[in-house]
């Protein structure tokens, strides 16, 4: 079965370096999930200081500094952090400029704690490659797939990200993969195991669920899709894959 990391899409509706290299607690994965997105996307680094000695969320503590990735995709900030994954910032759509500007309600929103912040400047250049990978990435991992396929001018009609929860002991947890189509097909990349595209069955249909149960190997308690407006535009125009709402529970 495949590996969940904790994603959590709460849009309403919708080896280590040596310590003297790499930067402090969460700044590195968020330098990397940065480096993944490559130049063509709005992203910036967040610092976070906590007014609460420790902010918590579903599944655990927030440290109590929180270094964080916000990007744009499809017209929606997203965050990034390696604690918990990769979940929606802004709470409306066609409200990015705006939320762009003015980020500090939406941070707080996610957790009333978070009432101090500063943007971080990113490094120059690519990622250190002593950096490990960063935790809870499939989100931003699936994006980069995506525009290794768009660079490499292979075929990747109506992208989306499919994200489908599990739930578990320790709450429910997600994955996201990336869903595209060729002429061969509707196929799936999950980029936590290799840029490898799976062929889905046809007989699979549109049931989210049926086909993330296909890509998991096992069942799962709910998915949903996200239209991607590409971060790189490939030649012609990609009509969205059509966002199915996800089933209850």
């Amino acid at each position: 079965m495949r590996s969940l990391c904790c994603l959590i899409l709460s849009l309403a509706a919708v080896g280590a370096a040596a310590a003297s290299t790499t930067p402090p607690g969460g700044l590195a994965a968020a330098i990397a999930a940065r480096s993944m997105l490559g130049g063509d996307a709005w992203a910036r680094l967040v610092r976070i200081d906590s007014s609460r000695p420790r902010a918590v969320w579903r599944h655990g503590p927030y440290p109590r500094t929180v270094y964080a990735l916000v990007f744009e995709l499809s017209g929606i900030l997203w965050f990034y952090t390696d604690v918990d994954g990769t979940q929606s910032l802004s709470l409306t759509r066609g409200t990015v400029t705006r939320d762009e500007a003015d980020p500090g309600p939406l941070f707080r929103a996610i957790d009333p704690g978070f009432t101090a912040w500063s943007w971080v400047e990113a490094p120059a250049g690519p990622r250190n490659p002593a950096f490990p990978k960063p935790r809870n990435a499939c989100f931003v991992e699936s994006v980069a797939a995506l525009n290794r396929r768009i660079a490499a001018g292979d075929e990747a009609a109506s992208p989306s990200l499919l994200s489908y929860y599990v739930d578990t002991p320790e709450g429910r947890l997600g994955h996201t993969v990336l869903l595209f189509r060729t002429t061969a097909g509707l196929s799936a990349i999950d980029a936590d195991e290799s840029d490898r595209p799976v062929l889905l069955p046809g007989g699979l249909g549109a049931d989210l669920r049926e086909v993330s149960a296909y890509l998991r190997g096992g069942p799962v308690a709910a998915a949903r899709t996200i239209p991607i407006v590409c971060v790189r535009k490939p030649p012609g125009e990609w009509a969205a894959l059509p966002s199915i709402p996800a089933p209850a529970g």
